[in-house]
């Protein structure tokens, strides 16, 4: 009987299958460690392009800068040119109230009535009068409160008077005095500097 020792084919193989196993994981690692180098790099390119591309918005912005401030300041100067105009237009308003006040009582009061007085004080009117009887009294209460420029007239009171040989009614009326247009300005204005502020 031949008798053949297999030891060393045995071992050559083993010693092979050891090989080709350190070659398999080294190449595995080898491979693992190109892959994450690649992906590295790549994520580095897109870091880098990135950072140029904010360094570069980054001085864009600076350029602007000064037209920022300006239209800053613009915005400003139009804010205040816009109060100012509507101190203007109130001031104008304001002016030109009692003039249409005076235009609007001589409209509105009937005939056979007579005003005596007239005193304003912090947006109130004060008219004193005569008149024939109550009813142009009542008459005069009813235009003033139609009209637009007076709010909550009031009548304070009436007297017969003798005043030379004639039975006069005097009386008095209290109201407050609107100027259209100026209330509703007055509102805008607050509402503007509410908003800007």
């Amino acid at each position: 009987m031949i008798r053949i020792n297999l030891l060393p084919v045995r071992e050559a193989r083993r010693k092979a299958g050891l090989r080709q196993q350190v070659v398999v994981w080294a190449g595995s690692v080898l491979g693992a460690l190109a892959l994450a180098w690649a992906v590295h790099a790549y994520i580095s390119h897109d870091i880098d392009t990135a950072e140029r591309r904010i360094q570069g918005l980054q001085a864009q912005l600076k350029q602007y800068e000064p037209q920022k401030a300006e239209l800053e300041q613009f915005k400003q100067k139009k804010t205040e040119i816009e109060q100012k105009l509507a101190a203007i237009d109130r001031l104008e308003r304001s002016r030109s109230g009692p003039v249409r006040m005076m235009d609007e009582l001589a409209t509105h009061v009937p005939e056979r009535v007579w005003l005596t007085g007239l005193r304003t004080q912090n947006g109130s009117v004060e008219l004193d009068g005569m008149s024939l009887d109550n009813e142009l009294v009542a008459a005069l209460l009813t235009r003033l409160e139609a009209s637009p420029f007076f709010r909550q007239v009031e009548l304070q009171g009436t007297e017969l008077k003798q005043v030379n040989d004639l039975k006069l009614n005097t009386f008095r009326i209290r109201a407050v005095l609107v100027i259209p247009g100026l209330d509703e300005a007055q509102e805008g204005e607050a509402a503007g500097a509410g908003t800007s502020s």
